[in-house]
């Protein structure tokens, strides 16, 4: 019987995690660009599934990159709050009609809340 909640009889080969990060916190492409070679030579665990066009969303967790961030925002006429005090994300939507009226609601009320 085996102490506690672990249980090694439930370990099986798995690989799926690489990590590349600067011990002091300093933002560099560098970092991205071995982050992106980390992720090429872990596709040998299955990443590409039926079609091999698609993964299973595997890719890279980066800093949000205010600078860059800030200037975008100004070229589409807004402006962003300091760095740490909003958030970014991508959604995918409908292209058509109402489908996609309805589904950029759903993402804005998302984000509102």
């Amino acid at each position: 019987m085996a102490p506690g909640l672990y249980d090694a009889s439930y370990e099986h080969d798995a690989c799926g995690v690489g990590m590349v990060a600067d011990l002091h916190g300093r933002p560099d492409h560098d970092i991205v660009d071995k982050g992106l070679t980390v992720l090429e030579r872990l596709a040998h665990r299955g990443a590409s599934g039926a079609e091999v066009s698609t993964g299973d969303g595997a890719g890279i967790l980066v800093q949000v990159p205010h600078r860059f961030l800030v200037g975008a925002a100004e070229a589409a006429g807004f402006s962003l709050p300091g760095p740490g005090t909003y958030a970014v994300g991508l959604a995918f939507l409908p292209s058509e009609g109402d489908d996609a009226a309805k589904a950029k609601k759903v993402v804005e009320a998302m984000a509102v809340e």
